[in-house]
C-alpha cells in the first residue's frame, strides 16, 4: 500500500471514530421543544429545559462545564431525562436562527418571564413544571439527586 493510500485510510479511520464517539457519548439536547414533549411523553421522562446565556452569564458556563458536560451527567441524563437548552447568546455569531430565537423567547414566556439565567426547569412529560433550580457548587452527582428530589 502507498503511503499516501495508507494516511487517507488512517485519516477517515480516525475521523469516523471520531464521529462515532461524539454520537455515542455526546448529549442529545433537543431543538424542538414540541418533539421534546412528545420523546418525554413516548420515553416516559422528565424535560429538563435549561434558560442559558452561553457566551455572558458566568453561571450558565459554570453549569455547561460543570455539570452538563461532565461524564457522569452525560450517562444518567441518556437514560433519565429529555434535554432541550433555549440559549440567549448576546454575540451576534453564537445566534442561533431566527426560528429557534422565535421558539426560545416563547419558551421564556411560558416558563422564565422572570428573566432568571441559568434556570433549570423541570417538567413532566406534558410540560407540567415539577420544581426550578439555577447552578448550584454541587458534583454532577449531588446535581443529579438534586434534580431527582423534584421529579420523585
Amino acid at each position: 500500500m502507498s503511503k499516501q493510500l495508507f494516511f487517507k485510510s488512517a485519516s477517515l479511520t480516525f475521523l469516523l471514530t471520531l464521529i462515532l464517539s461524539g454520537i455515542a457519548f455526546g448529549q442529545n439536547w433537543q431543538t424542538d421543544f414540541q418533539q421534546s414533549l412528545q420523546t418525554a411523553n413516548a420515553e416516559d421522562k422528565p424535560v429538563i429545559l435549561v434558560f442559558s446565556g452561553s457566551d455572558w452569564c458566568a453561571p450558565c458556563m459554570k453549569l455547561e462545564n460543570e455539570i452538563w458536560s461532565s461524564d457522569e451527567f452525560k450517562n444518567y441524563s441518556a437514560e433519565h431525562f429529555v434535554l432541550y437548552k433555549a440559549d440567549f447568546p448576546r454575540k451576534k455569531k453564537n445566534q442561533p436562527d431566527s426560528d429557534q430565537v422565535k421558539a426560545n423567547k416563547e419558551l421564556a414566556e411560558k416558563y422564565n418571564n422572570k428573566g432568571f439565567f441559568p434556570l433549570v426547569v423541570i417538567l413532566d412529560k406534558t410540560g407540567k413544571v415539577l420544581g426550578e433550580t439555577g447552578y448550584k457548587k454541587l458534583s454532577p452527582d449531588e446535581y443529579i439527586k438534586h434534580l431527582e428530589t423534584f421529579i420523585n
